[in-house]
């Protein structure tokens, strides 16, 4: 079984408010009429009973807001779920890893992102959404992490990418057709900003220069993994054009739901 939770939470955003209300529009694009419920497998997901959406998380204010979402994460997978989670900013990742790494050792993360979000603190808060990956890789809550599409790494986060022993591709040197294989559990965390902002205007950072929508898809669709868990992150609705960042993460939401279904009836 695959649940779903929206994260509503942006409090650790460090330029623009406002992700918090997208985990209700990646639910309205993914309800769209001008689109349907099928995968790019041809999988009907309104058809698949083994996913339920669990609405919205109701938050505390920080910081007690990241012990309620690892709570609730914890009790999810304590069901024997999987859980794909729609934020929200990047700092959700920290402690939803936190509730994954009590239940999977030698848990795996692909993080695909313009940004490294390795910083110690970012602006005096160690719990930014430009923090969570320094956070999980201190305290040693994954194996590996491998870092696809940077493109803004500064010296601090090539230190802490180094310190942390972190796989990157940094999308300078990004070749299509790259396999990506990991043996163990497999966790993905997808910041919709690592697609070049030409595909995805509702983002609150613009980093020119990155993923087309397609070659995404192509990464997520040829993994060589047992995927258990997955975030989709960043999606800012008051910069959104026509909704079109809210499709594409639905558009994505259907592909994540597709790789962690069939791990879920394993």
């Amino acid at each position: 079984m695959v649940s779903v939770l929206g994260i509503p939470l942006d409090s650790n955003s460090s330029f623009l408010s406002g992700a918090a209300s997208a985990p209700q529009k990646i639910r309205e694009a993914y309800h769209s009429a001008s689109a349907n419920y099928c995968a790019e497998n041809g999988m009907d997901l309104n058809q698949i009973q083994s996913w339920k959406d669990q609405g919205d998380l109701q938050l505390p204010g920080m910081p007690a807001a990241f012990p309620s979402i690892e709570q609730n994460v914890f009790n999810w997978l304590g069901k024997d779920h999987h859980v794909l989670s729609l934020g929200g900013d990047h700092s959700i990742t920290y402690p939803i890893i936190k509730a994954f790494a009590k239940k999977y050792r030698n848990l795996n993360i692909l993080h695909l992102d313009a940004h490294g979000d390795l910083y110690d603190d970012f602006e005096g808060n160690k719990f930014s959404h430009a923090c969570p990956f320094a956070r999980i890789m201190e305290e040693g809550l994954a194996l590996r992490l491998v870092q696809v599409g940077i493109r803004t790494y500064n010296p601090h986060q090539r230190e802490q990418a180094r310190r942390f022993g972190v796989e990157s591709i940094e999308m300078k040197d990004w070749k299509d057709g790259t396999a990506l294989h990991f043996d163990g559990p497999l966790y993905i965390s997808l910041d919709l900003d690592a697609l070049d902002p030409a595909f995805v205007p509702g983002v609150s950072h613009y980093e020119p220069g990155g993923f087309t929508t397609r070659q995404v898809l192509a990464i997520l669709q040829g993994l060589d993994a047992t995927v258990v868990g997955a975030d989709i992150v960043e999606l800012n609705p008051t910069r959104d054009i026509n909704g079109m960042t809210a499709m594409v993460a639905a558009k994505f939401f259907k592909e994540l739901l597709v790789k962690l279904l069939p791990a879920a009836s394993v």
